[in-house]
């Protein structure tokens, strides 16, 4: 999938030294983001972007790149938009996060260790693709590859059941992508219907792992908790 955008994100201080086995699939370590389409050189002269307080690198509005197009979902701290990438046309979703709600530096710790493990997990077949990550004076966006077919969750409900055969070829690859988070390093923490999304409406579209906003780097020695997922309705 092209990206009209791309920058190297600094190695993570505290994540995992050892990927481990990750399902044959190759670890993308290198943490790279799409390249952002640069301001012109006249409009910067002498005047460097501040660095933001989240992210902590130069801040840049996320719509030089992209379009930012209708509502796809809300949560606590952010709200997703469709986005489309101004240089290739592809379609994209802008997950967006108020910095006003940030109120402790634990909120901003969160959002930017959201980041690194995105970024971590880059390229791994069931987990969504971070694209990129911007901070402007008022947001942090987040730039992902799009899941049109919809959260999980409502697509139990709109089937009102599923088979034996059909809920355990779903749970089958829950547990691949828990397996592949673990083997990485990273505990989610968060596992329930509505942080797994579809990539396309079809009835046999991949499932993809989202929402990383609660999700750390494993620790020795650290006891963790976690939100586990009600299948009750499989």
């Amino acid at each position: 999938m092209g990206n009209c955008c791309s920058q190297k994100e600094p190695p993570t201080q505290d994540g995992p030294t050892n990927s481990g086995d990750n399902n044959g699939q190759t670890s993308q370590n290198s943490q790279t983001t799409p390249q952002t389409a640069s301001p012109s050189p006249t409009a910067n002269a002498g005047k460097p972007s501040p660095i933001g307080t989240v992210l902590g690198r130069p801040m840049e509005d996320v719509r030089t790149s992209y379009t930012i197009g209708k509502e796809l979902g809300r949560g606590q701290f952010g709200v997703t938009h469709s986005c489309t990438c101004k240089q290739t046309g592809e379609q994209f979703a802008c997950k967006t996060i108020g910095k006003r709600k940030l109120s402790t530096k634990e909120d901003m710790d969160d959002v930017r260790r959201e980041v690194q493990i995105m970024h971590h997990l880059s390229g791994q077949k069931n987990i969504v693709d971070l694209k990129g990550a911007y901070e402007d004076k008022h947001s942090v966006h987040l730039v992902m590859e799009l899941c049109a077919g919809g959260e999980l969750f409502d697509r139990i409900i709109a089937k009102g059941y599923y088979t034996e055969r059909g809920a355990a070829s779903l749970l089958r690859t829950i547990v691949q992508i828990v397996h592949t988070c673990h083997s990485m390093g990273v505990i989610h923490r968060d596992l329930k219907p509505e942080n797994f999304l579809l990539l396309n409406g079809d009835e046999d579209a991949p499932l993809k792992a989202t929402d990383f906003g609660l999700s750390v780097f494993y620790k020795q020695g650290y006891a963790y908790t976690y939100t586990y997922m009600n299948f009750i309705m499989l």
